[in-house]
């Protein structure tokens, strides 16, 4: 490069970078999936060891392994509605104006609301059905299983009804400024 180049120079940088704060949160679901994804860990390794390792697998690890996942999925999915972390497209968002925005947003969480209550509705249908159902290995009622994916639908609606009421009480203002620059604001 030549000495007259408009280059960054030795202690310039093109891209900077920073981490966020670290906020550690203590919230009933945050522990139960803790729990839950290191029980089903366990589990997973007592059944590669009697397979792999004794040569004599337990025949109950795969499918309380299997049940554990379906409920720490649920449960966690109460922790992406806490954090309001879905995944959303939101260049309609970013496009409108500030009270048209806000108006969306107020829909959107509306909308996931209902939807999410009505997933709530439907798990303790199935919750009660399955109770005459049998596990494959444990003789135990597969309403057992159902009732955690119903406990992280509750869980779910609970924090979403939480969120709609912040939002409700502002305006959708704070979820607007959550979103970041480029919105248009008034």
């Amino acid at each position: 490069m030549s000495a007259g180049s408009a280059g960054p120079g030795p202690d310039e940088h093109l891209i900077h970078v920073e981490d966020a704060e670290v906020e550690i949160e203590h919230h009933p679901e945050d522990w139960l999936a803790f729990v839950l994804f290191w029980a089903v860990a366990f589990i997973v390794f007592l059944q590669f060891f009697t397979r792999y390792i004794l040569n004599d697998s337990l025949a109950w690890t795969e499918e309380i392994a299997r049940y554990g996942l379906m409920w720490i999925t649920f449960i966690g999915g109460a922790i992406v509605v806490r954090k309001n972390t879905h995944i959303a497209v939101e260049v309609l968002l970013h496009m409108l104006p500030a009270g048209a925005a806000r108006a969306l947003l107020g829909f959107i969480d509306f909308v996931k609301l209902g939807f999410l209550a009505l997933l709530a509705y439907f798990s303790t249908i199935i919750l009660e059905r399955m109770h005459i159902q049998r596990m494959t290995v444990i003789e135990l009622p597969m309403s057992i299983v159902y009732g955690g994916i119903a406990l992280g639908c509750f869980l779910m609606l609970a924090r979403q009804v939480q969120i709609f009421w912040r939002g409700a009480r502002d305006g959708w203002r704070t979820a607007q400024k959550a979103i970041g620059e480029g919105m248009v604001i008034d």
